[in-house]
């Protein structure tokens, strides 16, 4: 009997646990549903455990307190199942598992103690709410969310869905040169879709050397990513007659990339470096006579023959980029794209780079660059590529043509002043990036016209 009234006791016990459970989720999620409809968010992430979380700290002008606390929730939960499995199988093992645990629900408290503190502060309440938030959370919640008593100081940010206005039309592609046509790049980002570039058509000829330019967030890396095929976006990309996403396996030596830090082993050669680049991006039917003499003229074209036995780590900034640029023009791209290959150099030895790339350019291939400092070696280009971020934080584009008219359109002397133009304003720039986005559209449409 006693056994048997413990056991009913027991279920009770449970019974009323799980009530509870329950009435407080309920409780959290009508209460945050009519909080983030005073806030500006979707109610419905209200009904979502984590997600609720994060989208409370986008009320409380905390987001970046929402992401840690929105990581270090699915930390502690993948921490929690491991030691539930360590009891079942292996207490012991468990014991190791309670200081992280202790440790991550330490961070967790503290994180939600910022996003609850942020709260108080955007409706404009005593800091004493904390502890009815941190006691009584779905009380509190359900009070704050259905009171007309609390009301937000400010909301999250609303970003106009439309943005610029677009071309909205693919251009038709060349025969010879590179013809892109991005319709958009999509990303999850924390429950959210964000668009990372719209809208963008244009045509390089073959033998242009042109220039990449663009602020902070503007998207110039996930722009070179869709065109290089490295992150596909939803694009119809064509080098010359091939396409670039369809015909990946092959056309992805054709198009030579050079990063900002190059990913050379310092205590190799030369030579060796670029004999093992040969046998990587060269053709498996090359003959051995054939690398050799690739491997020859990369040395004599970048002016490395006299260091060809020298290791890596013995070389010179000037020299390091040469060899980088070499390793990726070993296997003579049409397309040829650097990021930042003047990086930690001189006025001087950038310059002779940057004529050194006029000369590939010039040999019919498409070289485009992206530079911090465009106005020292701005008449070696032809062309400038300008991406601005719209009023949906959008990457977007502002020009493409050549670098005179683009002084012209944008009403400026130098790159530097153009970039300040497109800026947004709490950047230090002049905020008028959607202005010359749809400038430039309305061009563009002319011209198809």
């Amino acid at each position: 009997m006693l056994e048997l009234s413990n056991a009913i006791s027991g279920d009770i016990d449970i019974s009323y646990s799980n009530l509870f459970s329950f009435a407080n989720y309920l409780l959290t999620a009508i209460g945050s549903w009519f909080l983030f409809k005073k806030c500006g968010v979707k109610g419905i992430w209200a009904i979502i455990p984590v997600a609720r979380e994060y989208h409370v700290s986008l009320c409380a002008d905390k987001e970046k307190e929402g992401r840690v606390y929105t990581i270090v929730s699915l930390l502690f939960y993948l921490l929690y199942v491991i030691t539930g499995v360590f009891v079942l199988f292996n207490p012991m093992w468990a014991l190791f598992m309670v200081i992280p645990l202790v440790g991550v629900y330490v961070t967790l408290i503290i994180y939600m103690l910022k996003i609850y503190l942020g709260l108080i502060k955007v409706f404009d309440r005593k800091k004493k709410w904390l502890i009815l938030f941190m006691f009584f959370e779905g009380i509190t919640l359900f009070w704050w969310g259905v009171s007309s008593r609390f009301v937000p100081g400010k909301k999250v940010e609303q970003i106009s869905k439309n943005g610029a206005k677009e071309l909205g039309e693919n251009l038709t592609a060349a025969a010879e040169g590179l013809t892109i046509n991005i319709a958009d790049r999509t990303v999850i980002d924390f429950f959210k879709k964000k668009t990372l570039l719209k809208d963008i058509h244009l045509i390089i000829p073959r033998g242009h050397m042109v220039l990449l330019l663009g602020g902070s967030g503007a998207g110039k890396t996930t722009f070179l990513n869709a065109v290089t095929g490295y992150e596909k976006a939803k694009a119809s990309i064509k080098l010359d007659n091939n396409d670039v996403y369809s015909d990946y396996d092959k056309m992805k030596y054709d198009i030579g990339f050079v990063p900002q830090q190059d990913l050379m082993r310092g205590n190799d050669t030369v030579e060796m470096t670029l004999t093992d680049a040969a046998l990587m991006r060269l053709s498996a039917d090359a003959s051995v006579m054939e690398r050799e003499n690739r491997i020859a003229n990369m040395l004599d074209q970048f002016g490395l023959t006299a260091v060809r036995n020298s290791l890596v780590e013995k070389l010179s900034g000037g020299q390091r980029k040469r060899l980088s640029i070499a390793i990726e023009f070993i296997s003579d791209p049409s397309l040829f794209i650097l990021d930042e290959p003047d990086s930690g150099l001189d006025g001087v030895v950038a310059r002779s780079l940057f004529e050194k790339l006029r000369e590939i350019a010039d040999d019919g291939k498409i070289v485009v660059v992206i530079t911090h400092t465009p106005d020292r070696v701005i008449d070696l280009f032809d062309d400038v590529i300008v991406l601005a971020k719209d009023a949906t934080r959008t990457g977007r584009l502002a020009w493409y043509g050549p670098v005179d008219e683009a002084y012209e359109f944008f009403g400026k002397d130098s790159m530097e002043e153009i970039l300040l133009s497109i800026n947004q304003k709490d950047e230090g720039g002049e905020g008028r990036a959607d202005e010359f986005v749809e400038k430039y559209a309305d061009r563009i449409k002319e011209k198809v016209g």
